[in-house]
């Protein structure tokens, strides 16, 4: 399996819109996606007003390239959030299961 952690940080003032889009659109859209074992959406604390994120586990990285495509190692955004966010990140790793 695969972990992959996306990060994004908002333009300062679009928190709320971001968290709009966060909640209402790709929460529900990557818990429904297929090959995806698990998603933990992490929402902004005080001390970063401006950050989101996701960590998501996929079955395997064929189910992940379906879904992003080959460039799986860029970080995809919705055209929806694309004016919203400042920057965004993305890291791979094997699962360890315990």
């Amino acid at each position: 399996m695969i972990m992959r952690i996306f990060q994004v940080v908002t333009h300062p003032g679009k928190e709320a819109e971001f968290a709009k889009f966060f909640h209402e659109t790709a929460i529900p859209l990557m818990k429904r996606t297929e090959g995806i074992v698990s998603v933990l959406p992490g929402a902004p604390r005080p001390d970063s007003p401006r950050e989101f994120s996701f960590v998501m586990v996929w079955k395997d990285l064929k189910t992940l390239k379906a879904f992003v495509g080959d460039d799986y190692q860029s970080p995809h955004i919705d055209p929806a959030e694309a004016e919203l966010v400042e920057s965004r990140t993305i890291k791979h790793y094997d699962l360890v299961e315990t």
